[in-house]
């Protein structure tokens, strides 16, 4: 009398599909050109997924940073902060299609900023990177104006006219911001971007001395 059970299994077509497919794939494995073809595909797949990745994370930059714009476009003014794209031309910093170039003194002018520095006495450029900060501090002795791009940066100013003290605004990646301090004014940049570097200028209209108590360090707890 015949097994029912090992009838059903030898006539399962899927079973057989099943062991086809296994012996395939070890023939497949044993043949020379084996390795290089699954490292090809290995590839393959890595790539795509890092395309993949790539394109959400500036999509959603991109979409993150258009809102940002709206929501702090009222609070700029409060920050002292005056904000460009970096490549749309004909604009104050965009002549051409080479690039931006501006003067941060003139442009500070230009653009109406209160107590930015009235000449280059002490200049700094630096780069902050991601998650990053640099400033926290309060000079009484120069005014300062700031030049910032490259990465999605937090600029705060102390403002005494804001119910917390001070302001603070988002510049995105596809910016260039100048912002003035006044002596006597503290404040911070902090790199807010998951990836991307910020760079900036600070020019300060004297030269300061830090080892006289000119300066506050640590102003916020909260940065």
């Amino acid at each position: 009398m015949a097994n029912p059970r090992r009838n059903s299994y030898s006539e399962n077509p899927f079973n057989t599909q099943n062991l086809s497919s296994h012996s395939y794939l070890i023939n497949l494995c044993k043949r020379p050109l084996a390795f290089p073809i699954l490292l090809l595909i290995f590839v393959l797949v890595t790539w795509v997924s890092f395309r993949l990745q790539y394109s959400s994370y500036f999509f959603n930059s991109s979409h993150k940073t258009t809102q940002e714009k709206w929501s702090s476009f009222d609070d700029d003014d409060k920050a002292n902060l005056v904000r460009f794209l970096n490549h749309h031309h004909p604009s104050l910093i965009v002549k051409d299609n080479r690039g931006w170039l501006l003067d941060p003194i003139s442009l500070a002018l230009q653009s109406h900023l209160k107590g930015g520095a009235i000449s280059c006495a002490s200049l700094h450029l630096g780069e902050i990177r991601a998650g990053g900060l640099r400033g926290n501090h309060r000079h009484y002795t120069v005014n300062e104006t700031f030049v910032i791009w490259g990465a999605k940066t937090k600029f705060r100013l102390e403002n005494n006219q804001t119910d917390k003290g001070y302001a603070e605004v988002i510049v995105g990646a596809d910016e260039v911001a100048v912002a003035a301090s006044p002596s006597g004014t503290a404040h911070a940049l902090v790199n807010v971007d998951p990836i991307l570097s910020t760079f900036f200028i600070g020019c300060q209209d004297g030269v300061i001395n830090y080892n006289n108590s000119n300066s506050d360090f640590n102003v916020w707890k909260d940065l």
